[in-house]
């Protein structure tokens, strides 16, 4: 997230088609608080500008030649923790969308996305919120718990407030639903998001359900409990 001396959101656009960074970058730049680094055209060259442009977000494309965008997101996440991705796809397949936030990816938004959608999908992301349907969050994170937990170093310790938000956000709820679900203001649940992310080492609400469901913190159960089916 930009700090307030940075009060634009860096993106850095990763697609092998031209047109498509061409239309994308006009896009964005409409935008008073976004402000477009750079581009590139597959998986390496996106690694290596976010080492010389230091973005806040990567809208990255996931199907490209030398190296496709998980694979880049995971190396990003490796050299670059902070750094926010953003998958651009044209899948919607629960598989792909897992494989993807496995990776680190913070959300995914379709290529079909009308425009206003994708830039709310970039300031959401640098904030570091889910771009998730709700609906999509729940059979990913159930998909994942199902594995049960892995070799991974768990996070520091969570207050009950916290686990509290980590399990109603692995259900699929926003912050603001969070927020009513706890009877609480949609800051106090931001300030316990960031609480979260430093204990748990991540910089977002997907990484950090990810983290918490493979090292048992979180349990399939926490997913089927926590979620509004059918709530706005």
């Amino acid at each position: 997230m930009p700090s307030p001396r940075q009060s634009k959101i860096r993106v850095l656009l990763c697609d092998d088609h031209a047109v498509v960074r061409e239309g994308t970058r006009r896009l964005l730049e409409e935008e008073p608080d976004i402000e477009v680094v750079g581009e590139a055209c597959d998986g390496l060259e996106a690694i290596e500008m976010v080492r010389e442009l230091s973005p806040h977000v990567v809208a990255m494309d996931v199907s490209m030649p030398r190296m496709n965008g998980i694979e880049a997101t995971r190396r990003i996440k490796d050299i670059a923790p902070s750094v926010f991705v953003l998958a651009l796809t044209a899948y919607d397949d629960f598989a792909y969308v897992t494989s993807l936030l496995e990776g680190g990816a913070s959300g995914y938004i379709l290529k079909s996305a009308r425009s206003p959608e994708l830039v709310a999908a970039i300031r959401a992301t640098a904030l570091g919120e889910s771009i998730l349907d709700a609906s999509v969050a729940k059979e990913v994170f159930a998909r994942i718990a199902k594995r049960g937990s892995a070799a991974v170093s768990g996070p520091g310790k969570l207050t009950g407030k916290e686990i509290q938000v980590l399990k109603l956000a692995a259900g699929g709820l926003s912050n603001k639903e969070i927020a009513r679900e706890l009877r609480v203001s949609p800051r106090t649940v931001q300030t316990h998001l960031a609480s979260i992310f430093s204990k748990m080492s991540v910089a977002s609400r997907t990484e950090a359900v990810i983290k918490a469901l493979r090292t048992g913190l979180l349990t399939q159960a926490d997913i089927e409990v926590n979620s509004l089916d059918g709530d706005e």
